[in-house]
């Protein structure tokens, strides 16, 4: 017998599939990305993304998932968090300064 678990948190969709027949459990995340994408890029074109003290600056807005995805590329675990912090910060300037993932910036610039 097959069943089903469906949890929904704001963007994400966690839905727990389970078969006993097998004792197998299947875990299946979606986001819902498409909000983020529109929004970082109103915030791009709003300003330059500093604040008004000028010492923080926007730079992007990136879905977990992605997160996620990026440190199962680079060490087949998706714990991002579980990065160390250099790592991190090597693998978001390598990815936020590529064309290919433009619409995570949330200001002009090169990180």
């Amino acid at each position: 017998m097959s069943k089903r678990f469906v949890e929904k948190d704001g963007l994400v969709t966690t839905t727990f599939h389970s078969d006993d027949t097998n004792r197998q459990v299947v875990i299946e995340r979606n986001v819902n990305y498409k909000p983020i994408i529109e929004h970082n890029k109103k915030m791009y074109n709003h300003n330059d993304g500093y604040s008004k003290s000028r010492d923080l600056k926007r730079v992007a807005s990136i879905p977990t998932i992605a997160l996620s995805v990026w440190a199962n590329e680079y060490n087949g675990d998706s714990n991002w968090f579980g990065l160390p912090p250099e790592v991190q910060k090597k693998i978001l300037k390598k990815k936020l300064n590529s064309s290919e993932f433009r619409y995570f910036r949330t200001a002009e610039g090169k990180l």
